[in-house]
């Protein structure tokens, strides 16, 4: 009968693309599809009470009862669908829900796979968390166990060094009680012989005290006397200081006409001295022009005999030699 309904569906989508004469094609076509469901719906019952007569497969009973159920249900509305509008919509719809809840199952599944997986893998790490702790519980106890064992061993060895402590105190006990003893003996034979110091000290106390009063009456008496010569002295000196003050502003007073005096003479030394310097260097500079006149005169003299020039010129005749000659001879009486 779901072969039938199929082809009944097909052979009703082929006939919504004719044209509208075949329309009374579609109208049976309704009418097979409505018998179909009828006869779907009726085995449906059929199929149900046979599942409930047999009890030993109720699960898969149960579950194709469900399947066919949802078929007779999109059957329904498949069919009211193409009374109303002719379309089949409905039943693509429920197709395309039930492949979405077919996906969502196995993802779902899948999930819960993953899940069990997942819950393993903690499982196995919560055992293997477990037996670490196990063991380390276990090392700790043995550790606890040790420890208390040490604990007896120091609360022993403690009590043992308390008696020791005790009788070694006690024993520093006397032995610093007998030291006191005799600290105490040797302070008081010191302290006797301080208080005999003390006095010794009293009684030189007071002899130095009387002869350093004996001796300030005497430093007293000097001192006075020492002030009275000390004014005494200064008086004279103040006297002495006065005479050399004046005495000093009246040398004073002729240092500076002596100064005075001095820079006149020094103002005139210095000018005869600067005159005769003149002087001098003026007959030094006359004395220089006459040597440098008698050097010119000579050495224009010789020229002028060298070259036989003016009256030392040579002639034939000796009247010329004479007279050269007695230019000579004049320009010597002249020289």
């Amino acid at each position: 009968m779901e072969g039938n309904f199929e082809e009944l569906m097909a052979t009703r989508a082929d006939v919504q693309l004719t044209p509208p004469p075949l329309l009374s094609k579609l109208q049976d076509l309704k009418e097979q599809v409505h018998e179909t469901s009828e006869k779907l719906k009726t085995s449906n019952v059929k199929f149900t009470k046979a599942a409930r007569q047999n009890p030993l497969t109720s699960d898969n009973l149960r579950k194709v009862q469900a399947d066919r159920q949802f078929a007779a249900d999109i059957i329904a509305d498949l069919l009211m669908e193409l009374g109303k509008s002719g379309s089949f919509q409905s039943l693509q719809d429920a197709v395309a829900i039930e492949k979405e809840k077919k996906a969502n199952l196995y993802s779902t599944i899948t999930r819960e796979q993953e899940g069990r997986k997942k819950i393993k893998l903690l499982q196995k790490q919560l055992q293997d968390v477990q037996q670490e702790k196990k063991v380390e519980l276990q090392s700790r106890i043995e550790l606890i166990a040790h420890l208390k064992d040490q604990l007896q061993e120091m609360k022993a060895k403690t009590s043992m060094e308390g008696k020791y402590i005790k009788k070694d105190t006690e024993l520093q006990v006397s032995q610093t009680q007998k030291k006191c003893n005799i600290a105490e003996s040797d302070l008081q034979m010191e302290l006797q012989k301080m208080k005999e110091k003390m006095d010794e000290e009293i009684r030189v106390h007071v002899e130095i005290e009387n002869f350093l009063r004996q001796h300030q009456q005497e430093l007293e008496e000097k001192l006075e006397y020492w002030m009275e010569k000390y004014d005494k002295d200064t008086e004279e000196k103040q006297a002495e200081l006065n005479t050399l003050k004046t005495s000093r502003t009246n040398d004073l007073s002729l240092l500076t006409d002596l100064a005075k005096q001095y820079e006149e003479f020094d103002t005139v030394i210095t000018d005869d001295r600067l005159e005769k310097e003149k002087a001098q260097q003026q007959k030094n500079q006359e004395k220089m022009e006459l040597t440098s006149v008698i050097k010119i005169q000579a050495w224009w003299r010789g020229l002028m005999v060298r070259k036989n020039l003016g009256p030392y010129a040579k002639t034939k005749s000796k009247k010329g030699k004479e007279t050269g000659k007695k230019g000579k001879k004049g320009g010597k009486k002249k020289k």
